[in-house]
């Protein structure tokens, strides 16, 4: 009887232990939830349905490129193209005046600052005009030297007035005289007494071309060198004929180096280059690449009011054509009416205004991130 009364015992002991346990559970359990209820909270206040927290100015960190809403005439065109030097930054350094090469003073790829010396060449034109220089500045000292003394008899009342004005008449032409031949040996390279000059380059840049030699004899008008300008070039596109009407000048487009540089543009000239094809020449915003590039270019043709994107920019979000456009904080989902799609630019029909900036190439990373955070949320 004593030991059925101890397993009683025993049994009440573990009912009131497990009893008082959950009384203890019970009063804690709500201070040990609040930390975890609190970060529910939290991750429901920060999630923003068709919103991905990614600054814009992060994005190329992330592998999302930014992109312009473009407009245009519904044509897009393909255009083979290269970099080329514009015209006003090329020069090519001819001689002066017949004669012979003396020394090239620089070489292919040499930086030459305007007026560097590019070669020397003798020539008996250049010793002809120096002679020239100096007897027109002989004429004149001997003129100088009459007016001051028919100034002085002129004062002291010896001669007229008009013996003395003929004397300065003849100094000033003189003077004249002087200027001219000094501008035309400065024109020649300024030749020495022994019929040397000095051929300097009008521009600065980088020599590209030397074809002549010490020794060469060159007649007036032949090449000596070429300078180039490398800081200032422009995009030639060759395009059909058929095109040339929807091209407009001043239109912006994008000249492409390969997928990961691109170059804006704005058109400022046509031309014809064969019968079968005509050049277009556009000046370069921004960076440019080293003259001789191969690019590509897109032309979009006519003055319409067309919206374009990048093809990869239309994602499908929730079931519906959408493009992730960039605001302060990150990239807010705007949906699309898509139309045409040609040469990997899609047109808008509606839900952009054609002045937003949206993610370009690695568009679906943002759309990845959203259904990521977006299960998170649901979860």
């Amino acid at each position: 009887m004593s030991i059925k009364r101890a397993h009683v015992g025993v049994v009440v002991a573990i009912l009131a232990a497990a009893g008082a346990g959950f009384v203890v559970a019970r009063a804690t359990s709500p201070s040990a939830s609040a930390p975890a209820d609190a970060q529910a909270d939290e991750d429901k206040a920060v999630h923003v349905k068709g919103f991905v927290a990614l600054k814009p100015a992060d994005a190329p960190a992330a592998g999302v490129e930014l992109a312009q809403v473009e407009r245009g005439g519904g044509i897009d065109l393909l255009l083979p193209g290269r970099v080329a030097v514009a015209v006003n930054a090329q020069s090519v350094v001819a001689a002066p005046l017949d004669g012979t090469i003396v020394d090239i003073h620089v070489a292919v790829g040499s930086k030459v600052a305007k007026g560097a010396a590019i070669a020397s060449i003798r020539s008996p034109e250049g010793g002809a005009i120096r002679a020239e220089v100096d007897a027109a500045k002989a004429a004149l000292e001997a003129a100088e030297a009459l007016d001051v003394r028919n100034k002085h008899l002129f004062d002291e009342g010896v001669i007229p007035r008009q013996e003395w004005e003929a004397t300065r008449a003849a100094t000033l032409t003189a003077q004249a005289q002087v200027r001219a031949a000094e501008s035309q040996a400065a024109a020649m390279g300024a030749p020495t007494t022994r019929g040397v000059a000095v051929i300097r380059s009008p521009i600065s840049g980088v020599v590209t071309r030397i074809p002549a030699t010490p020794g060469s004899v060159l007649d007036d008008g032949m090449e000596i060198a070429t300078v180039v300008d490398v800081s200032k070039t422009e995009l030639a596109f060759d395009a059909p004929p058929a095109s040339v009407n929807l091209i407009a000048l001043g239109s912006p487009g994008r000249g492409a180096l390969d997928r990961r540089r691109c170059d804006r543009r704005r058109d400022h000239g046509v031309a014809p280059a064969s019968r079968a094809l005509v050049e277009r020449y556009a000046r370069i915003i921004g960076s440019a690449p080293p003259p001789g590039t191969a690019i590509s270019g897109r032309l979009v043709g006519g003055s319409g009011n067309v919206l374009t994107v990048p093809s990869e920019s239309v994602q499908t979000v929730e079931s519906a054509p959408s493009v992730f456009v960039a605001e302060a904080d990150g990239f807010r989902t705007h949906t699309v009416v898509p139309g045409n799609t040609s040469n990997g630019r899609t047109e808008i029909i509606s839900g952009l205004t054609g002045d937003e900036q949206i993610a370009g190439k690695g568009a679906f990373l943002l759309k990845a991130e959203l259904g990521k955070s977006q299960a998170e949320h649901d979860h």
